[in-house]
């Protein structure tokens, strides 16, 4: 018990005297703290009077340097000012100087004006005065002096414009021929087409003369059933392995050859089987034409046609004039009249398109009645085409006069592959009664003694007699055979008239 208060009480006393040492302990870092903390404020204090005096230091040195500044650029500015208060000063000198050599001149003129003025009206009377005797001298006014004057200069500018106006003609003739010689000529040479084209074939080849009794069949049946689908006629003579179609209608032609060599072919021939054959040809041929209608088109690179004047022109592929295949002729058309107009730089597409549709009509005149440039401009106006479109169509041949230049480019392309040499075909009595006549008018003329048909009809030459065609006469001449050609005659492309005039004079030497 003692030994347990003992160890209280020395636990009491250790627990005092710590606390009283960690009190003197405390104080002694408390003032420790606030000496260190009296010497940083010291310090601070000296650091910031420092930084304040250089900071004041400073802005007083950027003051000056400012002052300094601008004190120089002052001094500039004024000296600036003072040269050009130097250079107005002397222009306003020079002005001085100048206003007073103009107010000297302004004198000077106004004296030189009034003896000028004087001097006129002296030169006016003395002409006057010279005018009053040449008058008297003359014995005419001066009014008709005037006249008379201008009479003479009057016909004489009319004499040196007539001439003008006939060199000007002349040289301007001359370079139109020579401008449409070279597009001419450019468009035939970049136009790579066929001469000749095939015709339509109307002849059926059959492997022996014995298939005509089967084709004609018994008491003639098989010919009436054939010819009554078809819509043609089927010639069977003497001719030894062919019988012959005939129809104006090419496409029905065409259906008939296919159903005539299909019906060779198979061998069975007899009502029935006709009528299944002619279906399929028909179709076959629909399918042709169609194919061939938008093989054109594309060929001549024309878009957007009607489909109706797409088979249209597929037609055109059984069709002939003159022994021209027409589609490749129109194709051929298309191509001139697009080349020119690329030449001449107006509308190609439609040069194109007008070239390629001008003779559709031919693929409809066994139906409709009337010349096929009207027949196509029709069918065209129906289906909605251009009417600058309608207008080539219905003045390539001249039924109306063509207004455009298209036109006219249609109408020379239609020309230039008829008379492409080749390209027509013709019979030789109807090439020579042609030629005949050609002459016959020529001949027919009075004053004329000779005429001769050349270049296969495209050219006549007339010989005139001197001493009854002048020379006037013989353009007079050439004209209206021209013009009676174009009445009478019926011919592809043109036809040039030469009226030749030549006297001759010869003398013998005894």
């Amino acid at each position: 018990m003692n030994d347990m208060l003992l160890i209280v009480i020395a636990l009491i006393i250790g627990a005092f005297v710590g606390y009283l040492s960690n009190r003197f302990i405390l104080k002694g870092r408390i003032e420790r703290s606030a000496e260190e903390a009296g010497r940083l404020i010291a310090d601070a204090t000296r650091q910031a009077e420092t930084l304040r005096k250089e900071a004041l230091i400073e802005a007083k040195d950027q003051t000056f340097a400012i002052k300094q500044e601008a004190d120089l650029e002052i001094k500039e500015r004024r000296r600036e000012l003072s040269a050009m208060e130097s250079r107005l000063t002397q222009r306003e000198e020079n002005l001085d100087r100048r206003i007073e050599s103009l107010d000297k001149k302004e004198h000077q003129l106004s004296s030189l004006q009034g003896q000028i003025t004087k001097k006129e009206k002296d030169v006016d009377e003395l002409i006057e005065a010279h005018s009053e005797r040449l008058q008297s001298i003359a014995g005419i006014t001066r009014d008709e002096a005037k006249t008379q004057l201008f009479n003479q200069i009057e016909s004489e500018v009319k004499q040196d414009a007539a001439a003008m106006i006939r060199e000007a003609e002349a040289l301007a003739r001359e370079e139109a021929d020579k401008k449409a010689r070279n597009i001419v000529g450019v468009a035939i040479q970049r136009v790579a087409a066929d001469h000749s084209a095939e015709s339509t074939v109307s002849v059926v080849h059959i492997p022996s003369d014995d298939m005509k009794g089967r084709i004609i069949g018994r008491e003639g049946r098989n010919i009436r059933a054939f010819e009554q689908m078809t819509g043609i006629n089927l010639i069977i003579d003497d001719t030894p392995e062919a019988v012959v179609l005939s129809s104006f209608d090419p496409v029905r032609r065409e259906i008939g050859r296919v159903t005539l060599e299909s019906l060779i072919a198979d061998g069975r021939i007899h009502p029935a089987r006709i009528e299944e054959l002619f279906n399929k040809a028909e179709l076959q041929v629909n399918q042709i034409i169609q194919e061939a209608g938008e093989q054109a088109a594309f060929d001549a690179t024309i878009h957007g046609l009607h489909g109706e004047l797409i088979r249209t022109i597929g037609r055109l592929k059984f069709r002939t004039s003159y022994g021209q295949n027409v589609l490749k002729h129109s194709l051929e058309v298309a191509h001139l009249a697009g080349v020119m107009a690329a030449e001449l730089g107006v509308d190609v597409e439609l040069a194109k398109r007008a070239g390629l549709l001008h003779d559709i009509g031919k693929a409809i005149d066994h139906d409709v009645e009337g010349p096929h440039a009207v027949i196509g401009a029709d069918l065209a106006r129906r289906m909605n085409e251009p009417k600058s479109v309608l207008h080539c169509i219905e003045a390539h041949h001249g039924d109306v006069e063509p207004t455009t230049v298209e036109a006219v480019l249609v109408q020379a392309a239609d020309a230039i592959s008829a008379a492409r040499p080749g390209a027509r075909r013709e019979t030789l009595e109807s090439y020579i009664k042609r030629l005949e006549k050609l002459e016959a008018v020529a001949q027919s003329h009075p004053g004329v003694e000779k005429s001769y048909a050349m270049q296969a009809g495209r050219e006549i030459r007339v010989m005139v007699k001197p001493d009854k065609i002048s020379d006037s006469d013989s353009v007079v001449l050439a004209r209206d055979i021209a013009k009676q050609i174009e009445a009478e005659l019926e011919y592809p492309g043109q036809i040039k008239v030469i009226v030749i005039r030549e006297r001759r004079v010869v003398e013998y030497a005894k």
